[in-house]
């Protein structure tokens, strides 16, 4: 199976969309409280803000002609002072692989490729959040060599 990355491009946001549902649709399933149904959770003006700027990158898998997955990043930093150190982080905020693709090398090579890049825009690390739920994206994550940095806690009030 011959997977490709390349840049997300404008014309791509339909053949997404059904991916972004699914990663979405699961945040609703574990999350209910936080994450709102929708059918849309990813609006095309907002997918072609983040094609634009120049701190955010999306990346595609594709087999063939076909969408299979994509990571969504973002490049932040931390301004030294006297606290904490000036720091540069490529952020994944989502990372999805259409179902019938799981466990076939292309959430691997997604995240290899963004390892790569992170590591030409010279970043101090590469981070992503992930719900203690989704345990089969821990051990994903954890299989690739990311190790677990902090965690966040809450107590619900109402």
């Amino acid at each position: 199976m011959d997977i490709s990355i390349r840049n997300a491009e404008q014309n791509d946001y339909e053949f997404l969309l059904p991916l972004f549902r699914q990663v979405h649709d699961f945040h609703v399933f574990v999350r209910p409280d936080l994450y709102k149904d929708n059918s849309t959770p990813v609006e095309q003006e907002f997918f072609e803000s983040q094609l634009i700027d120049d701190k955010q990158h999306i990346f595609v898998a594709t087999i063939g002609n076909d969408i299979v997955g994509f990571i969504v990043t973002n490049e932040e930093e931390t301004t030294e002072n006297s606290f904490v150190k000036a720091r540069k982080v490529l952020v994944i905020n989502s990372l999805g692989v259409a179902e019938t693709y799981r466990k076939k090398g292309v959430g691997k090579k997604l995240t290899q490729y963004v390892f790569n890049f992170g590591g030409n825009l010279s970043v101090d690390s590469i981070e992503l959040g992930v719900s203690e739920e989704n345990t089969s994206a821990i051990e994903f994550y954890r299989s690739i060599g990311m190790t677990t940095k902090g965690r966040k806690m809450e107590i619900i009030l109402n």
